[in-house]
């Protein structure tokens, strides 16, 4: 079966592919909470004829498709929402307050369960076994640590392992990614700022948190700026600032949030440092006491393996056309995808969801994020060409 064949199939069982996406995104669940998602995906598994282990990472589920008799490549989705509240106009929009699919996960599970319905339909034409990993928790979680901790790359061993993720920055039917680094080790930081209350009228009898705060927020800025080499990438960016319940009351403390972003592991653990003691330098400058830490998980960043970036590419435009494949640079997000491609080699890409006719040009993490629905077919594709390709090439 050639990609223009796949393609074709993709396209004709579109509504199925759509009906599932709408489904999921009315009831967006947070990450280690996507129980009745993780349902949705064993029922139609089920009814696929599709073998899969379930409660992997508390939510995850693992499918299994082929004849075992040969290699192994894995095809990822992650299932997670995020904690926005949807402001889209459209019929099947969020229906939990303050929940909402914003980053295109349900797009992902979705179009990860229309490449299972081809992979089953063809299953004679599988030389290997194709693994299908429906993942929790990529939203700060690191469902993706979790899920290989447990296994999913392993009996039989995954030889190559692909993903894609939705961007409505790029038009419907474009592709982009790369070899090497794709996008960024990530972190979170958090910094509590201790003072000494007080009226509001009578600062002198205080240690004002909050000015110390704000000094630490305009100097974290100078890391970047003034100590990374100009053609170095660096991301801290101080997100949440909270603290004081009245308007003439000196709080007693102040309570700073953000992420901090490289291209690297090493490059990560330096900018913390380096916001640890900028922190605890203007604290005691200013007569407050700090604690800074870096909860949550620290991100690798996202890598594509040369040998998998070609043979995706390939793969990928055969799907969608001579020149619909981009080079993209590194872009400063963070993706546990990378906790995969730390153990075996991988591709990731973003697959293009943008259309200004029908409003889809707003970026991820946005309460207004849309995507185009007709970009769906082809991410089924993608997932089942990319497959079978590498299977052909690793036997």
């Amino acid at each position: 079966m050639d990609a223009e064949q796949i393609l074709s199939n993709a396209k004709a069982i579109q509504p199925w592919i759509v009906g599932l996406r709408r489904k999921l995104h009315q009831h967006p669940e947070l990450m280690y909470e996507e129980y009745e998602t993780s349902k949705l995906v064993q029922l139609t598994l089920d009814e696929l004829g599709v073998e899969y282990q379930k409660d992997l990472a508390i939510t995850g589920v693992l499918g299994t498709i082929g004849n075992g008799d040969g290699p192994c490549v894995a095809l990822r989705a992650d299932m997670d929402a995020l904690p926005i509240h949807e402001e889209a106009d459209i019929e099947f929009k969020s229906e939990i307050d303050g929940k909402m699919h914003a980053c295109g996960h349900d797009c992902h599970t979705a179009m990860l369960l229309g490449a299972a319905r081809l992979l089953k339909e063809n299953e004679g034409l599988i030389r290997g076994t194709v693994k299908l990993i429906f993942q929790p928790a990529e939203e700060g979680g690191a469902g993706g640590e979790k899920m290989s901790d447990e296994g999913v790359l392993e009996n039989p061993d995954v030889q190559r392992i692909y993903g894609l993720h939705v961007s409505a920055d790029l038009p419907t039917g474009m592709l982009a990614a790369r070899a090497g680094t794709l996008m960024a080790a990530a972190g979170s930081l958090k910094i509590v700022v201790h003072g000494k209350g007080g009226h509001a009228a009578m600062p002198h009898k205080a240690v004002d948190p909050v000015a110390t705060a704000a000094k630490i927020v305009v100097e974290l800025q100078t890391i970047i700026s003034r100590e990374l080499d100009p053609l170095e990438s660096g991301v801290i960016s101080i997100t949440m600032m909270h603290g004081g319940g009245a308007y003439n009351v000196i709080p007693p403390s102040m309570e700073l949030q953000g992420t901090i972003r490289s291209l690297t592991l090493d490059g990560l653990r330096h900018l913390q440092s380096r916001v640890k003691a900028v922190a605890e330098g203007i604290a005691q400058a200013n007569q407050c006491e700090v604690e800074v830490s870096f909860p949550g998980n620290d991100y690798p960043p996202t890598l594509n393996d040369e040998q998998s970036w070609d043979a995706g590419k390939s793969a990928m435009e055969e799907v969608l056309g001579t020149g619909k494949v981009m080079e993209m640079p590194p872009v400063m997000g963070g993706e546990d995808f990378a906790y995969y491609t730390q153990r075996v080699p991988g591709c990731f890409a973003f697959l293009g969801v943008g259309n200004p006719d029908i409003g889809a040009t707003y970026s991820v993490h946005h309460p207004m994020f849309k995507v185009d629905e007709d970009a769906l077919p082809y991410g089924s594709a993608i997932h089942v060409n990319c497959a079978l390709k590498t299977l052909d090439e690793l036997r």
